[in-house]
């Protein structure tokens, strides 16, 4: 069974930077696309980024520009490196590999 388990989490005032880290196991990493969803309270998960077995990304138009996503196959590992927070980026962030496996999530807060 696919593990994704995310870290990286917590209180950071607007303006700042955090960076979340996925890491995956029992998973052909390096061929899977990988992806990183946001859910704030009382509404809809939705996509933030994703990133493809060659690279390729793709971003959420409320985020680009500010966050970044990336992989590191050799340690089975994606990144959010998320800069200019806004307190509308508060939410749990998930981590997604292939569409279909998911993290239990970690919580990002951003104070006004």
């Amino acid at each position: 069974q696919v593990q994704l388990v995310e870290s990286g989490g917590g209180l950071v005032q607007a303006g700042g930077s955090l960076r979340l880290s996925c890491a995956a196991s029992r998973i052909i990493f390096s061929i899977s696309t990988l992806g990183w969803y946001r859910q704030a309270p009382g509404k809809q998960r939705e996509l933030v980024a994703t990133i493809t077995s060659t690279d390729f990304t793709n971003y959420a138009d409320s985020v680009k520009g500010r966050f970044t996503i990336s992989r590191d196959n050799a340690k089975n590992t994606v990144y959010l490196q998320m800069n200019s927070l806004k307190p509308e980026d508060t939410a749990v962030y998930y981590c997604n590999a292939n569409f279909k496996n998911w993290g239990q999530g970690t919580l990002v807060t951003v104070s006004s």
